[in-house]
């Protein structure tokens, strides 16, 4: 069997973007005529770049070979260029490429990606979701307490047993900083009225993105201690796993990370550091369903759960069922609501949720297919906008002191 082809489509998504600006996907087909679908996630360049990335690698480590060698694909492109270490745009490619090679493999066997790697664990999946509140105009509004309440609520009704959120402040260029008294009395306030709506029928998981120093995420954790949080995310910026352990040994919250972190030298590294315990790759991102598997056995040996992260779309997501349905120590998996939405309209079937749970699917492959319809008709993304961007300007103490965020919601 033989790689002979990729194409790949840049898909714009609707406002509000939920899921990011654009999502990358790779479509392969062999010589015999099976494809396979992937995606990239990667942010780092716009998707113009990506594209001609994602030709470069496929010409040099994949065109003509078997989708089967998934070992030597990883090698080769992991080493492209005389690297052999953790490129994170190489490693977006070659994720999308490597779940795409999946995807043919399990339908070339019909079977399941998850009885490839190891068999079914799991029959259904535990999910959370953001909170998406909305205002009396249909707008999101992130920062007011008394729509993420509500919103807190709905979801609850709908089956859902974890709920995340992110109150703490913007995500700057210059993170991390010391929150000011305020944000920190903001992020508890969100975790106080929320736990006193759900009680104990929900996790409340506290996001960051790394705007905090250590000094901060452990003042900030003190705040939060009360409301019992199933982990504190990414509390500071990636790249000081040392410095993430500091925070880690001061809370009794567990701490979780990963979803900017690639291959499984970077989340050894979290491990033998005991600076999370719980590991959020994106399989978009992080290399691949087998190096996604690799880092879900490291951590298995630390005694460390998964909880794959997912803000992109559904064949990423399809990537992450997939592997965490094989995976002993799987915890949690990231929903986007309850699949919904424009994520279920690029699919041909949507990605099925029942109850708070995802119910991995027994198609072969990763399990989805893509709807060309509506696939063409949203390519190609003709904005500038990253996937995703970060606040050009410093943390401004004046601007998180605002007590705009305890205003009632209007009628």
């Amino acid at each position: 069997m033989k790689v002979v082809s990729c194409e790949t489509h840049i898909v714009a998504t609707p406002p509000p973007h939920v899921g990011g600006m654009y999502w990358i996907f790779v479509q392969l087909r062999t010589a015999c005529g099976i494809e396979g679908v992937g995606e990239v996630y990667a942010a780092t360049f716009h998707p113009e770049v990506m594209s001609k990335a994602i030709a470069d690698v496929f010409s040099r480590y994949l065109e003509g070979k078997n989708p089967h060698h998934i070992e030597r694909l990883y090698r080769e492109a992991f080493s492209s260029g005389f690297t052999q270490r953790p490129d994170l745009t190489m490693m977006g490619v070659l994720s999308g490429l490597e779940m795409a090679c999946w995807d043919i493999v399990g339908k070339a066997a019909g079977l399941p990606v998850y009885e490839l790697i190891g068999g079914k664990v799991h029959d259904k999946l535990r999910s959370y979701t953001y909170l998406y509140p909305k205002d009396a105009r249909g707008n999101y509004d992130y920062d007011n307490v008394e729509l993420a309440v509500e919103c807190a609520l709905e979801n609850r009704e709908k089956g859902f047993t974890a709920l995340k959120f992110d109150p703490a402040g913007p995500y700057t260029a210059y993170s991390g900083q010391m929150l000011s008294l305020e944000g920190m009395d903001k992020s508890a306030t969100f975790c106080r009225r929320i736990r006193e709506a759900v009680g104990n029928s929900c996790d409340l998981l506290f996001g960051t993105h790394g705007q905090m120093t250590p000094a901060s995420a452990i003042r900030l954790a003190k705040y939060l201690e009360p409301y019992d949080p199933l982990w504190l995310e990414e509390p500071i910026p990636p790249g000081q796993s040392e410095a993430m352990a500091r925070v880690a040994d001061h809370t009794s919250i567990p701490v979780a990370t990963g979803e900017r972190l690639t291959t499984k030298y970077e989340f050894h590294d979290v491990l033998k550091n005991n600076a999370a315990s719980i590991l959020q790759m994106n399989l978009g991102r992080v290399g691949g369903i087998l190096e996604g598997k690799k880092i879900a056995a490291l951590a298995e040996t630390y005694y460390a759960q998964i909880a794959p992260h997912l803000y992109n779309g559904p064949v990423g997501a399809a990537a992450s069922i997939q592997l965490a349905t094989a995976t002993p120590n799987f915890l949690i998996q990231e929903s986007i609501g309850t699949w919904d939405g424009f994520h279920a309209d690029v699919l041909k079937e949507k990605i099925e949720w029942r109850d708070g749970y995802i119910i991995p699917s027994a198609k072969p492959g990763l399990g989805v297919e893509l709807n060309m319809d509506v696939v063409k008709a949203n390519s190609p993304y003709t904005g500038r906008a990253l996937h995703l961007s970060m606040d050009p300007r410093p943390y401004d103490v004046k601007e998180q002191s605002s007590t705009d965020w305890k205003r009632k919601p209007e009628a």
